[in-house]
């Protein structure tokens, strides 16, 4: 076993943030996923803000993270559409 209980640990970096996806243990035996984003605040400092999802609840969990996603899915391609009759729109005017 890793540090504080971690069994397995993956990171996610991207221009402004970083996101850490730790797998842990705890002292009574529990697993849980410790998602952690952590973003510059000045350079020098770091804001950090963390979720923890126990074992038995992931399905639950991933199945609300799939219907965020299928709604941001949706969103994001109803705003092209209506982007794209603007610009069509403007462009016959």
């Amino acid at each position: 076993m890793g540090a504080r209980g971690e069994l397995f640990t993956t990171q996610v970096y991207l221009d402004n943030r970083s996101y850490f996806f730790n797998v842990k243990e705890n002292r009574t035996g529990d697993i849980f996923l410790q998602i952690v984003e952590s973003k510059s605040k000045d350079g020098s400092d770091f804001d950090r803000h963390q979720i923890a999802v126990f074992s038995e609840d992931m399905q639950q969990f991933l199945q609300g993270m799939e219907k965020s996603l299928e709604f941001i899915e949706k969103a994001r391609k109803t705003t092209q559409i209506l982007r794209m009759n603007a610009k069509n729109f403007l462009s016959f005017s």
